[in-house]
């Protein structure tokens, strides 16, 4: 769950990190690569100057022993002490072992052309003796330095029984590429991410224009077109949505045309029945057309409004839900209907508040119809606004509440406005609430009867 937070969403963001991590995977083989050779390199700088000492002693012997091996008055040879020692018997080495430094050095007296019997290595520190130049800052006053330095070994047993030991220094610091690593990788990043990121940014901007022409259309049934600019394939593709909106809108447009010639030319002749009803002069089938003539009104406002769905020429205002629910259920007490509002606390929301009022009375209208009674509350939830519409009815049985959300769909058979309209009540709610960015939600309540809840984003 870690790594899907910090995986970058955009196509941008991906690439860009791809590409990093790409070159970071470059730049540790190449580190790896490099501290071999380092290695390699300061293992033979290590080796080479014994492995020469070796060679230029044995080629300056004079066939003698170690025990001859003095000069005319008696003292040790110097050159022999501080550069080479010949021994009869196999040398003691204390410290660290360097077998590397053994095999390495073998090699290279092979490479030479000179061929041993055995060779040691070992690695320890000792206090070295002072130079010349040394002494003389010493005398001047200066606090010596710390003469503990690495010491290497070789033991290189060139005949039978007959050793030569060489000794030499070796550095004592690590190797310094890390820094200078460290500076070509961030001058890598710059190189290659810099540019990477200028066509990123020019990549992404006729996306983002897209995406949010694509969503203001969501939301309102139009949008602005997009800028056709960017690589070649990208403006191919704003070219084709430029014109799929275009068709679109066009449609939608002739939709809305077609739907106000329709509800004209129905509302007159409605208007014509119910003006000849009032000379029917019985007064009980005058009242049943006229409820004929009222229901086929609110079908084809039922109608109309579910076709109109996404488009509505109403702006979003801030409305106090509460305030709204309160005159939505007075309408209805005034006309005798059994509903109630619990008292609620204010609660405000960006709706478009036509819309609002119609969903409510839609389910205020299915309350009474199907569930004798409507109960409203409103509630001001974190993040959402909550208005809920609870009946005593015998509910809907679960495996019906998502086909009760479809167009033309009733629990009850018949289309008798007394048992219920045409099934589009639910629908239209639905579809008011996808416009304003909220939920329809139905529920059985555990004490009886249905409880339907419009969810809205506060």
């Amino acid at each position: 769950m870690t790594i899907r937070r910090l995986w970058p969403q955009s196509l941008v963001g991906q690439v860009i990190l791809l590409v990093a991590l790409a070159l970071f995977v470059a730049q540790a083989i190449n580190f790896g690569l490099l501290l071999r050779e380092r290695n390699r390199l300061t293992l033979t700088g290590q080796t080479a100057p014994l492995a020469y000492r070796v060679v230029t002693a044995l080629d300056q012997r004079a066939d003698r022993t170690p025990e001859r091996a003095t000069a005319r008055d008696g003292r040790p040879d110097r050159r022999q002490t501080r550069a080479a020692r010949f021994l009869s018997t196999q040398p003691t080495l204390g410290g660290k072992p360097r077998p590397d430094v053994a095999d390495r050095a073998r090699n290279m007296l092979a490479d030479m052309g000179l061929t041993v019997r055995q060779v040691i290595a070992a690695e320890d520190s000792r206090v070295m003796p002072l130079r010349r130049w040394e002494r003389l800052r010493l005398r001047q006053g200066e606090a010596p330095d710390d003469r503990r330095v690495g010491r290497l070994q070789l033991a290189v047993e060139y005949d039978a029984g007959r050793w030569l030991l060489v000794e030499g220094r070796i550095g004592s610091r690590p190797p310094r590429f890390g820094g200078w690593l460290a500076g070509q990788t961030l001058i890598l990043y710059i190189i290659v991410l810099a540019p990477l990121l200028w066509i990123g940014r020019r990549l992404a901007r006729p996306l983002r224009q897209l995406t949010a022409s694509a969503q203001q259309f969501a939301r309102t049934g139009a949008a602005d077109p997009v800028d056709e600019r960017g690589p070649g394939d990208v403006r191919d593709l704003t070219m084709a949505f430029n014109a799929m909106r275009a068709r679109i809108i066009a449609m939608l447009d002739e939709k809305d045309r077609m739907l106000g010639a329709i509800g004209h030319d129905l509302r007159t002749p409605l208007a014509s029945l119910r003006v000849r009803t009032e000379s029917v002069e019985d007064d009980a089938e005058r009242a049943r057309m006229s409820d004929t003539i009222e229901e086929m009104n609110r079908m084809l406002e039922d109608i109309l409004s579910l076709a109109r769905a996404g488009r509505s020429a109403e702006s979003p205002q801030k409305v106090d839900l509460s305030a709204l629910a309160d005159a939505v259920v007075e309408d209805f007490i005034e006309l005798g209907s059994p509903v109630t509002l619990a008292d609620s606390a204010r609660a405000v929301a960006l709706v478009r508040p036509q819309q609002i009022r119609r969903a409510l009375r839609n389910l205020i209208e299915n309350a009474i119809v199907y569930g004798d009674r409507a109960h409203v509350s409103v509630a001001h939830e974190p993040g959402q606004v909550r208005i809920t519409v609870a009946d005593e009815g015998p509910g809907i049985a679960q495996d019906r509440m998502a086909e009760m959300l479809e167009p033309f769909t009733r629990l009850e058979g018949s289309r008798n406005r007394e048992t219920g309209g045409a099934g589009l009540g639910l629908a239209l709610v639905r579809a008011i609430m996808t416009e304003h960015h909220g939920e329809l939600r139905l529920a059985n309540r555990a004490e009886g009867g249905l409880e339907a809840s419009l969810v809205l984003p506060a």
